[in-house]
């Protein structure tokens, strides 16, 4: 406890006391410059929630969902109802009008806070079928007082009282967070998370994510994800500041140079971009792929200290054109940089590290409290998922699935208990429903998921993401890959492709791709490519016998991808059916 408030509840007063005038937060400006608050400020901003949820009567153990994009708003709202005791419900942005329903009315929020009008406007028309809430605010409009009939007015001090008070009362046992888990198959399941759960998270992660006052964790993760949530508690704990990404996702890697970041989270596909579009400028500036390659190798080998003084010169000149240029993009001060949330491709990270920026792979589930395993500078084994924190402990079941226990464990889903029966054992184990490995040192590798296992025809068990990750890799023009076989004579695969790349390509081939340029037979020959290198890779009966190029990617508006870019695969197999009928009619087009 000596490194951390005892709960959540009193987490800003706690960093007030330590950190005062610290910086604590950077954000955009509306005149695009930077602004910055203390420490201090944030107290004061969360201090402000915390009376409007008081003089709302909102009480103890009572439920807050929130609404919005990553901004400052959204910590100070979620500090706030802690500080009252309350639960936050944190929702995607992006989620169907469904899914909004469904997690407003399951968790019984009480209060609704929004980012702006169109999204109060979303949850206002849902308000006859949400008989539990009570009040809808927004954050860009001034907070309220407290209605007439909801209490009666007090001073700013008698309120601060009460904050306090309600903050001291909160006990590690009672429930911080109500997340509700991307559902792939059906309605998302509220992941009940105490203030214990996130303590451990904290007590076991802490002492392997170095920072503190001076350094810079850049966010642009929506605040609804469990990760952004526990890299907002770490950052602050450590006394460093939270800079927010300007609101544009397009804009991430523009961004990055200017706000000078020491710490980095990310899901794969911001540095899968970064590292395709350096090696797209490297191979267009006339060097070609051997040599952005050999680049790659010998930064690899002075990363391990073991550069050959014959190669002295080449490195010190990719240092020039490649490494230091890299390091700029990510403003130049990074030193620690974490991804999760789906396997990275192998060869970003070694352009990566070659270029020295050290990336660091983690894996959890909701469930666990978001992690169960991390790799660190004391500790790292690329290709794993590092190995369990401390105080969680990890087996492997007999058919392959990654069991977990420890305090950081949820105690189970909100007023379900046939489905936390299904994932919490008698013994406390959790039953991940990945696939997965432990190596004789204690690292974990994570191979596939349990239910998304695809048995063919003939009784071949394969793993479509083993497979779907090797297409994705062997190419950049490739976006997502998705196997397709269970119950089929053989695998056959729908392929989307990284639009902005292709485009880039087709112009430096003085190609017109037309409207659909799946169809195109340098493309398809581009992606026949990239399955030939995957082919090669795995076993025979894992190998994809035919394949459809899409011309439009998965999305959450489509029902294809989960609000956390998860793939839906019945929604796929169900809105492609038409096409996986034809690869297996004729082998497709």
């Amino acid at each position: 406890m000596n490194g951390r408030p005892g709960t959540l509840a009193e987490f800003t007063q706690w960093a007030e006391k330590r950190y005062g005038p610290a910086p604590a937060l950077r954000f955009r400006t509306p005149d695009g410059g930077w602004r910055t608050r203390t420490y201090t400020e944030l107290a004061g901003s969360v201090r402000e929630v915390g009376r409007t949820l008081l003089g709302l009567g909102v009480a103890a153990g009572e439920r807050v969902a929130v609404l919005a994009e990553t901004r400052p708003e959204w910590t100070y709202t979620h500090f706030g109802i802690l500080a009252v005791g309350a639960v936050l419900v944190p929702v995607y942005p992006t989620a169907g009008e469904g899914e909004l329903a469904w997690v407003l009315s399951d968790s019984g929020a009480v209060v609704a806070v929004c980012e702006d009008a169109a999204q109060a406007a979303r949850v206002e028309a849902l308000r006859p079928g949400l008989p539990a809430l009570r009040q809808v605010l927004r954050m860009d409009a001034p907070l309220p007082g407290a209605p007439a009939a909801a209490r009666p007015a007090a001073p700013d001090g008698a309120f601060d009282a009460e904050l306090a008070e309600r903050a001291a009362a909160v006990a590690p046992g009672d429930d911080a967070s109500l997340v509700y888990t991307s559902g792939t198959t059906g309605p998302p399941k509220g992941c009940r998370l105490t203030h214990g759960n996130f303590g451990a998270v904290q007590d076991a992660t802490l002492p392997l994510v170095r920072g503190g006052p001076g350094d810079s964790t850049y966010l642009y993760l929506p605040l609804a994800h469990l990760l952004a949530q526990l890299i907002q508690f770490t950052t602050l704990l450590e006394g460093g500041e939270l800079c927010y990404f300007g609101g544009r996702v397009e804009d991430v890697v523009g961004e990055l140079a200017e706000a000078r970041p020491t710490h980095l989270p990310s899901v794969p596909r911001l540095f899968e971009k970064v590292h395709a579009v350096v090696q797209a400028l490297a191979e267009g500036a006339g060097g070609g792929p051997e040599r952005f390659e050999e680049a790659v190798r010998l930064g690899l080998l002075a990363a391990r200290g073991r550069l050959p003084e014959a190669d002295r010169a080449a490195y010190e000149a990719a240092e020039e054109s490649l490494y230091g240029p890299v390091r700029a993009a990510f403003g130049g001060r990074l030193k620690w940089a974490l991804t999760g949330g789906a396997p990275i491709a192998p060869a970003t990270l070694d352009f990566l590290r070659a270029c020295g920026i050290r990336l660091f792979e983690g894996y959890g589930m909701t469930e666990s409290g978001g992690v169960i395993s991390m790799g660190h500078p004391g500790a790292d084994r690329p290709g794993t998922v590092g190995r369990p924190v401390a105080g969680c402990e990890v087996r492997i079941a007999a058919d392959g699935e990654v069991l977990a226990r420890g305090p950081m464990v949820f105690p189970g889903y909100h007023a379900n208990p046939a489905a936390t029966a299904r994932v919490l054992d008698p013994d406390g184990w959790l039953h991940t429903g990945d696939l997965g490995a432990l190596d004789a040192d204690g690292f974990l590798s994570i191979t596939g998921r349990k239910k998304e296992l695809i048995i063919t025809s003939a009784g071949k068990n394969i793993t479509p993401t083993e497979v779907e990750f090797a297409v994705q890799a062997a190419s950049r023009y490739v976006s997502r890959a998705v196997l397709i076989g269970d119950r089929r004579p053989h695998p056959v695969a729908l392929i989307t492709l990284d639009a902005p790349e292709v485009a880039a390509w087709a112009t430096r081939e003085s190609l017109d791709l037309g409207t659909a340029p799946g169809a195109h037979p340098a493309v398809r020959a581009l992606v026949a490519e990239a399955v030939a290198t995957a082919n090669a890779a795995v076993s025979r009966p894992a190998r994809i016998r035919a394949f459809r190029v899409l011309d439009e990617e998965f999305s959450i508006a489509a029902g294809t991808l989960t609000p956390t870019l998860k793939l839906r695969r019945a929604a796929v197999a169900d809105r492609y059916a038409a096409e996986i009928e034809a690869l297996y009619a004729d082998g497709g087009p």
